[in-house]
């Protein structure tokens, strides 16, 4: 099913005998089958945007460095939990990450997958905003057909499909996701929107989740992509949005497209890497799959992110400037990534840590990392949400 986009401009009637000839001047719009959307490779695809969600989308590709993130940084850490202004990241490197990562999972409860208040996250999101970092949201949604955890593959996609049997259940979760982003406001005005990139259907060509390869056929999951941001974009009005396409590891630009909604749907073209990030010997690998990344956000006028990446429990000390930072500083192409963004420190898991903190075996390494002038902490960004900021 296509869904009818809501940004038509430049229609103008002529009327010949007998004939109406109606002509669609696109003013860099695309017009496909009933869908028209913005196709502009100079803002976001949502052209109502809010003017911080507009800056942040230039400064994103502008930026010159590649900014650190981490998941939960503000909510736990390895050794801690709930402590005031604390982040094992600024423990290890005297600065907050530049990329703050929450997750909506269990949106509707108290407390979300990892046990993170949502009345928190939210204090912690506007934290974050306020302090000049960049706010990013993935959502591991329960599955609709059973209501059990997102790695439960019941076949689901076909069934919140407009038309399927679960499409209002998926409209009312939808429905609370811009409830919830509707809500994060700058603290210091009480109304700015504050900007969120958000990663729908992360991972979608593995077969982990249930929105995954092979519980759902690369159309399938198109359409349910392009529903979700036609809904909260055009349906619910929410303006302070980019839009975050992501897969697992790939090798071909082709099995990266292979389930990409269109452009008129994506601000960030990004993949998660948990394989070949995480060793020397792979480097080759990541570097090519960081290049064919780079290509084609550039061919698509979108911006290239690492938008989870990992290595458990950081066993190496000089993981940090021995492999990941070679790989990222590798030539032009590896420096134009937005951002790398490494998984949470699960709470009293060291084996479980993503990021270094005090006493962790890489600690060291992760500061001269962090030191380098390609690696962006928040405080070293520009600032984000302001138009044409010097960066």
């Amino acid at each position: 099913m296509h869904i009818p986009q809501l940004h038509k401009r430049g229609r103008r009637t002529f009327h010949l005998p007998g004939l109406t000839v109606i002509v669609i001047a696109l003013l860099g719009m695309q017009l496909s089958g009933n869908l028209v959307y913005n196709k502009s490779k100079s803002g976001p695809v949502d052209s109502k945007a809010t003017p911080e969600t507009k800056a942040l989308y230039q400064n994103l590709k502008n930026l010159k460095g590649i900014m650190f993130g981490h998941q939960d940084d503000l909510a736990y850490g390895t050794h801690w939990k709930g402590v005031k202004d604390k982040s094992d990241v600024k423990d290890v490197a005297g600065s907050y990450p530049a990329i703050f990562g929450w997750d909506v999972s269990h949106l509707g409860e108290p407390k979300n997958i990892d046990g993170v208040d949502f009345d928190s996250m939210r204090t912690w999101i506007q934290q974050g905003y306020t302090g000049g970092g960049v706010i990013t949201i993935s959502w591991h949604m329960r599955n609709p057909v059973t209501g059990k955890n997102p790695w439960d593959t019941t076949r689901a996609v076909n069934k919140i499909l407009p038309g399927g049997s679960l499409h209002s259940f998926y409209e009312k979760r939808l429905y609370d996701f811009a409830q919830f982003i509707g809500s994060l406001k700058d603290p210091r005005d009480g109304k700015t929107l504050i900007p969120v990139i958000f990663r729908a259907f992360h991972e979608l060509n593995g077969g982990w989740f249930w929105w995954g390869k092979g519980h759902a056929s690369p159309h399938e999951i198109k359409e349910l992509y392009r529903f979700t941001v036609h809904y909260l974009r055009d349906v619910k009005h929410v303006h302070n949005l980019l839009y975050a396409f992501n897969t697992d590891v790939f090798n071909t630009k082709e099995e990266y497209l292979e389930r990409y909604p269109g452009d008129g749907y994506v601000d960030v073209m990004g993949y998660d890497d948990y394989h070949s990030v995480k060793l020397a010997d792979t480097r080759d690998t990541f570097v090519k799959r960081m290049h064919m990344l780079v290509a084609l956000a550039h061919s698509h006028g979108k911006i290239a992110a690492l938008t989870e990446i990992g290595n458990a429990g950081i066993p190496e000390a000089d993981w940090w400037t021995h492999t990941l930072l070679p790989a990222l500083n590798n030539d032009a192409k590896t420096r134009q990534i937005a951002w790398v963004l490494v998984w949470r420190n699960a709470y009293n898991q060291p084996k479980g840590a993503f990021a270094p903190y005090p006493g962790q075996v890489s600690a060291q390494d992760f500061k001269k990392f962090a030191d380098s002038k390609l690696i962006l902490l928040e405080n070293e960004l520009p600032d984000m949400y302001k138009a044409n900021s010097s960066n």
